[in-house]
């Protein structure tokens, strides 16, 4: 039988955030208030926002607090069938065939289908967590692919019959919003857009991500980054950039470095664009030290 949330956790959304506190992800009520309808109504939770806000994230903590495994499927441009759902391990069968002689083989048997991730979830022994990460990424046939399967839980393989979903899954899509998804696909989910955090919050997720890192350095590093995609930037950083920023900035100051010159020489954990970089660098010296002040 399929393992059923926990009623602790699925009794309200203050009961979520308090869950996703414990697996260490900084929520807000917004975001806690759509995962708890997202369980509660058994519709998939569609996360939006800017790359590095941590929609990934909030995937790998929901099954942490539920205690449930974490079914990866990761889009990419050209995805086919095939690489989510499944494919047969040909090189094995023909082995099977020439050691089988003139006796009979079962070619469609378990041992040569290679489950993709939706199989992985439909034959999970209870209930999953499955992680559709950043769908915009593929394309339109792909998503109604996807659409089908999301409205049934179940595959047809032509050579095996149809396969159920032994417990229906927790969904997850994540979408950097590089393209418009479908209607029918936003229709059938709970939607949540993820943006930045203010200043405040992202101290905070820096102070219990980051390590040793002090408080001082994760407020300024959360100041000046908010500062920095203030700019036109190609790739603004995220949240785990700005993490590893003032962990970086940490292990330089302890090293010798003084606070506005180590944050400056580590800004290539933060900056990962060249033409970034050489926008920023004029200026990064006072925003640094305007967010130590």
């Amino acid at each position: 039988m399929a393992r059923k949330p926990a009623a602790s956790l699925t009794a309200s959304p203050e009961a979520i955030a308090a869950g996703l506190a414990r697996a260490r992800y900084v929520t807000d009520d917004g975001l806690a208030t759509a995962i708890f309808l997202a369980i509660r109504l058994g519709k998939p939770l569609l996360l939006e926002g800017a790359p590095g806000v941590g929609k990934t994230e909030a995937a790998k903590a929901i099954a942490e607090i539920f205690g449930r495994s974490l079914i990866r499927l990761q889009c990419y441009e050209g995805i086919d069938p095939a690489h989510a759902i499944y494919e047969w391990n040909y090189q094995r069968q023909l082995l099977a065939i020439r050691q089988a002689g003139e006796g009979e083989v079962d070619l469609y048997d378990d041992r040569f289908l290679i489950a993709r991730p939706l199989l992985q979830v439909l034959k999970g022994p209870e209930e999953n967590i499955l992680l559709v990460d950043e769908i915009d990424r593929t394309d339109h046939e792909f998503e109604a692919l996807l659409l089908e399967f999301l409205s049934d839980f179940q595959i047809s393989i032509p050579e095996r019959g149809t396969i159920y979903a032994t417990a229906r899954p927790v969904v997850v899509l994540t979408s950097n919003r590089t393209r418009e998804l479908a209607e029918a696909l936003r229709r059938r989910c709970v939607y949540h857009w993820i943006g930045y955090p203010d200043p405040e919050r992202e101290a905070e997720i820096i102070m219990l991500r980051a390590g040793d890192v002090a408080e001082r350095t994760a407020r300024a590093a959360a100041k000046a980054v908010r500062e920095i995609r203030s700019r036109p930037l190609a790739k603004p950083p995220g949240i785990s950039e700005a993490i590893e920023w003032a962990n970086a900035a940490t292990v330089l100051e302890k090293g010798g470095s003084p606070w506005p010159e180590a944050f400056r020489r580590a800004v290539g954990v933060l900056i990962k664009d060249e033409e970034d970089l050489t926008f920023l660098a004029p200026e990064l010296g006072r925003v640094v030290e305007e967010a130590l002040e």
